[in-house]
């Protein structure tokens, strides 16, 4: 978006002096096995006892590592930081798409209507004038154009029923898998692995308000399956069971933690940069880029040529039928 605040913000990410940003250099890298770090010199002097060299190691390591921490926490701050400025920049200008697409739709909407309605007034016009089969053609699909919209019921047909959305149309508006049952009674083996299943997980066979819990909703995935009679995701269920819950996982170090966060700010910043290009791409953000500073002024602009546009259609129609 040209002169936006999300191309600025964006570009503070990618600056190389940023620590921690998504695309800056790597942290150094921490002590090595022996304790020392990489490309040091070795010092001269006496060798140190043994045990002494040892508990050196040991401490130099443990600061080391604090020090590694300390830094890579500050650039994990730094990267935080400057996603949310880029985030700041990328929704106010999906507001301002928004709020144009909606204006441009409120005030412009009927100018175009209306210039629709004297382009099929005029086509009509002259085919009436000249007879042409060429133009009665062009005539009719100018009408087409602007023949009304179906009726609710139409758009809808097949979505609605009395009790208002079919259950399949429900599932597509929500993102839900669409898969209706093949028969009224599932398989005898559906019917099998069902009962067993049920036998064996049900919920009043839990020890604790946990495993009450997890039996709950393992159950009600094993109804869901067995209502659409899908035996494959039945037995899929069975192998789940049998595996029992999954073991406690493991606590994350804090090192552990600060990159994973780093990996996701960075998945954030791709993610986010991906919607600044589709909307720039899209008409509205086009049409925003060519008056960054003043998008109202620019709305003003197209309502006077298209006012313009207007008259002298009418003007054009008056001639044809005066």
């Amino acid at each position: 978006m040209t002169n936006s605040h999300a191309e600025n913000a964006q570009d503070g990410q990618d600056r190389p002096d940023v620590p921690g940003a998504p695309g800056a250099p790597a942290e150094p890298r921490a002590a090595d096995a022996r304790g020392e770090a990489p490309g040091a010199e070795q010092s001269g002097g006496d060798a140190p006892a043994p045990e002494e060299s040892r508990q050196d190691a040991g401490d130099g390591g443990g600061a080391r590592e604090e020090e590694a921490t300390r830094r890579l926490a500050k650039a994990v701050l730094a990267a935080e930081q400057a996603l949310i400025e880029f985030e700041i920049a990328v929704e106010t200008f999906r507001v301002e798409v928004e709020n144009f697409s909606r204006l441009h739709h409120q005030r412009l909407g009927p100018m175009y209507a209306w210039l629709d309605e004297l382009d099929a007034q005029i086509a009509e016009a002259v085919a009436a004038r000249t007879g042409d089969p060429e133009d009665i053609r062009k005539a009719r699909e100018a009408r087409a154009s602007v023949l009304p919209m179906p009726n609710v019921e139409e758009l809808f047909h097949g979505w609605l029923g009395s009790e208002g959305l079919f259950p399949e149309a429900q599932a597509m508006l929500t993102d839900q898998p669409v898969q209706p049952p093949t028969k009224v009674r599932p398989s005898e083996e559906a019917r099998r692995i069902y009962r067993d299943l049920v036998r064996r997980a049900h919920p009043d066979l839990a020890r604790d308000d946990a495993e009450r819990a997890r039996r709950d909703g393992f159950i009600a995935r094993v109804n869901a399956a067995y209502g659409r009679g899908d035996e494959a995701l039945l037995l899929e269920l069975v192998r789940e069971w049998e595996a029992g819950p999954a073991p406690a996982e493991r606590q994350p170090s804090e090192s552990e933690e600060l990159y994973a966060r780093l990996e996701w700010l960075a998945a954030r910043k791709e993610m986010l940069a991906s919607m600044v290009t589709e909307l720039e791409g899209g008409a509205i953000g086009a049409m925003i880029k060519m008056a960054p500073d003043d998008p109202d002024g620019l709305l003003d602009e197209i309502a006077e040529k298209l006012l313009a546009d207007v008259r002298e259609r009418e003007a054009y129609l008056a001639q044809l039928v005066g």
